[in-house]
């Protein structure tokens, strides 16, 4: 939250303004925009601001630094994202639900991948990694219920390899975000995080775009108080 004096310093800058349009409109989501679309646009006729981060995130198959808002997926939640983009016939969570089913039996095997953020150290096969600003990916799947965009910190959600069935008995706790009490599911906090597979390849998408099918190394940077944003939540400006 923005004390007063730092809102009116504030107060010349252009916000974001975000309209519930999209296949999934997960970033809508974390910044408290509503789906519906007549609500959102009587939001953005407020004024009502808030600040979030972005992230940084370089390395796969991009020329230099990507900017993102929502999150990056590697692995599983990427060929979901590859998967949904291939259907045309389904929208919102219905399509990503679709899209994990299928990719179920198109990717069940993930790379071996060295974690690196903050003290920590990671090795391990993972099925999926993601790195999240905001709270959910695919149009429902919770995939950091806790976090805030605008905490100065990434919220990770990493799942190491398991079988088949498994996966498909996580799926209803990632729509409910209640995966971290699953023992194959590690969650954690970071302003930077480095991910390298050391056997395999890592497919990767940041904000739904693809960065890379067969990456080998991302690197994720937080930038805290990038933006402003108009949303249902923040400091009314006067």
């Amino acid at each position: 939250m923005l004390a007063r004096d730092q809102v009116q310093g504030h107060h010349r800058l252009p916000a974001l303004g975000v309209l519930p349009i999209g296949r999934g409109n997960d970033f809508g989501f974390g910044i408290d925009v509503p789906a519906d679309l007549d609500r959102a646009i009587q939001i953005l006729a407020t004024g009502t601001r808030r600040t979030i981060d972005v992230g940084i995130v370089s390395g796969g198959d991009i020329a230099g630094r990507r900017y993102f808002a929502n999150g990056v997926g590697i692995g599983f939640d990427a060929i979901v994202g590859f998967e949904a983009a291939k259907m045309n016939h389904l929208h919102g969570h219905l399509l990503y639900l679709a899209a994990a089913l299928k990719t179920i039996s198109l990717y069940h095997r993930g790379p071996v991948v060295h974690i690196e953020y903050d003290d920590r150290t990671i090795e391990q096969q993972s099925l999926l990694i993601s790195v999240m600003n905001g709270r959910r990916m695919g149009g429902g799947f919770m995939m950091a219920p806790t976090g805030d965009p605008g905490d100065g910190k990434f919220d990770l959600c990493i799942a190491r390899q398991i079988s088949r069935p498994a996966i498909f008995a996580l799926i209803p706790h990632f729509m409910k975000g209640t995966q971290a009490s699953q023992k194959p599911i590690q969650m954690g906090r970071t302003e930077h995080i480095v991910v390298t597979a050391t056997k395999g390849t890592l497919p990767a998408h940041a904000d739904g775009e693809t960065l890379c099918t067969k990456g080998h190394q991302l690197e994720m940077q937080i930038v805290p108080g990038a933006v402003q944003v108009i949303s249902t939540m923040g400091l009314a400006l006067p």
